[in-house]
């Protein structure tokens, strides 16, 4: 098989490391393929003569040339703050992503360069990811995309997305186990200690960084919600408390939050397990109990729905060790 021809796109402000993550791992690759196996033929390339990264660092380019993936790095982004301020100056590598898009070349995003994409129209229509930090403001902007929060990568008819930093990795091993096969794959991941196993962003999500909702009558429902978790969930008795209809209930939280009380409290129930998992030896039944499920099989499915991972595995993984 010949050699995979990779460029990356650098442009100014963009993140060094998710530049150089994806060849450095597609390097490593090469050498635990040996002289009989496939290669990769990398390229760091860009429309400008001169790259300056995030941070400061001065990037070393080339001209723009024909490859077969396209990879788009991210670069930084404060959720609420200046999209349209870092999107403006880069319309050169927009035409580009787009150009490359139409030749036929495969197109990537790593983190939030999925907002590069959108603005030159790949995903429109499409199934996309990104940092979960960042999925909401994704979804607001562009709303023909399909955002999937949850996802680390997403491919969808040519077009690969994926969550924040780390899942460059994650795409590169794919990328790896397609070109070069599933043992390369396999063994880079251990020489590199790059888990290859994971499916979801949605365990890493801490929700006290998303984007909150800003009307008061919802965040008291959150508020009592969250002061009564392991309460048996009764929608008449929730809406008795805020003196309105349980449909007057349903509809104004829907209007203020795009989710059921229900839900909410679902989702706050899992969030309290999660750190009772990660920072304490209480055994998955007694923490069950605390969230307000009495039968564990039915929390360890609502928190595997959740978090892609069961109680156990979570812990495992997660499990803080002072």
């Amino acid at each position: 098989m010949s050699a995979l021809r990779v460029g990356v796109l650098a442009y100014p402000g963009c993140f060094a490391s998710e530049v150089f993550g994806v060849p450095d791992l597609l390097t490593m690759a090469t050498h635990v393929a040996g002289p009989d196996g496939s290669g990769y033929e990398v390229s760091i390339f860009s429309p400008r003569r001169r790259v300056v990264a995030s941070g400061g660092a001065v990037l070393g380019v080339s001209a723009l040339r024909e490859v077969d993936v396209l990879i788009v790095p991210g670069f930084e982004l404060v959720p609420g703050l200046g999209v349209d301020a870092k999107l403006a100056p880069l319309a050169p590598e927009v035409e580009a992503i787009h150009s490359y898009a139409a030749a036929g070349a495969v197109v990537v995003s790593i983190c939030v360069g999925a907002f590069l994409l959108a603005e030159a129209g790949l995903l429109n229509r499409r199934r996309a990811t990104t940092a979960w930090l960042l999925a909401d403001e994704l979804a607001r902007r562009y709303p023909d995309a399909d955002v999937r929060p949850e996802r680390l990568v997403i491919t969808d008819t040519g077009v690969t997305t994926t969550a924040a930093f780390s899942a460059m990795y994650d795409f590169a091993l794919d990328l790896i186990r397609q070109h070069s096969g599933a043992g390369v794959a396999r063994t880079t991941a251990r020489v590199a200690l790059v888990d290859d196993a994971r499916s979801s962003q949605t365990p890493y999500v801490d929700e006290r960084f998303l984007p909150q909702p800003g009307n008061a009558f919802s965040h008291k429902v959150m508020r009592w919600l969250d002061q009564n978790l392991a309460a048996r969930y009764d929608l008449a008795a929730l809406s008795d408390t805020f003196k309105v209809s349980t449909r007057t209930l349903l509809r104004r939280f829907a209007d203020e939050t795009g989710q059921s009380p229900l839900e909410y409290l679902q989702s706050s129930r899992v969030r309290r397990a999660r750190h009772l998992l990660e920072a304490t030896n209480r055994t998955v039944a007694s923490i069950s109990a605390t969230v307000g499920y009495r039968d564990p099989g039915t929390f360890a499915a609502l928190f595997a729905k959740h978090t892609g991972r069961r109680p156990r595995d979570y812990r495992a993984a997660f499990r803080r060790v002072d």
